[in-house]
């Protein structure tokens, strides 16, 4: 009788529970955008959006001249050979100025020398490769400066973030809330995260457009030292 009687008990309890959680509203959770993240980081997430931004469009534009100036024509230096010993130098000119490249205009400022002392021919040369480097160098330093300054804006925002929160601590008084330190601490690690984004961002894409201009320098020397062999070599 009594084993019934607390069975009955415990079953209404559990009941009233379950309608107690029933009855209670649900708790909802805010979702994290992108959009929201960047409101969260305050005002230092505007310089880090230009910063992306213009990292990005340096990259892609220096990346498609790069590879642009990286293509070379099949059999450009056979047919400067053949023009040069035949003695057809007006041909090798045309031929150079057709094709608009880094290597096309270095060879036809060979050619126009030809006739020179061989010393002449080959600064001449040199310093046209210097300044189709210098070209495609252009903007370059642009993305090794957002890729340190991007994390330490974010460490400015950390900074400002956490100021905001014990200045918001300070002036709760008594009447401390845990919503006034975590809003602080949010903004200061949305900073600090998007800082460090945009800096790997632009790093990455710095030393991938260098790497991609030590090719063309390459191919610029060995194609100034293939034209002065040409020169040294007899005309058949």
């Amino acid at each position: 009788m009594f084993s019934h009687l607390l069975l009955q008990v415990q079953m209404g309890n559990t009941a009233q529970v379950v309608d107690t959680l029933a009855q209670a509203p649900a708790q909802t959770f805010e979702t994290m955008t992108l959009w929201s993240l960047m409101l969260k980081g305050g005002i230092v997430m505007i310089p880090l959006a230009i910063l992306s931004i213009w990292a990005i469009y340096i990259f892609i534009e220096r990346y498609l001249a790069i590879s642009h100036a990286s293509k070379e024509e099949n059999n450009f230096m056979n047919n400067i050979r053949d023009f040069i010993h035949d003695g057809r130098i007006d041909s090798a000119k045309s031929l150079c100025k057709n094709n608009q490249s880094p290597i096309a205009r270095m060879i036809a400022k060979g050619i126009v020398r030809i006739g020179r002392p061989l010393p002449d021919i080959n600064a001449a040369i040199e310093n046209v490769g210097k300044l189709e480097i210098s070209k495609l160098e252009k903007n370059i330093a642009v993305l090794a400066t957002v890729a340190g300054a991007a994390p330490m804006l974010g460490f400015l925002g950390t900074v400002i973030g956490m100021i905001r929160a014990f200045y918001n601590m300070s002036m709760a008084g008594n009447n401390i809330d845990i919503s006034l330190l975590a809003g602080g601490i949010y903004e200061a690690m949305v900073t600090t995260v998007t800082g460090l984004a945009v800096g790997i961002l632009a790093y990455i894409c710095y030393n991938i457009l260098v790497a991609r201009i030590e090719k063309v320098v390459f191919i610029l020397e060995a194609r100034a030292t293939e034209f002065m062999d040409l020169l040294h070599e007899p005309a058949s």
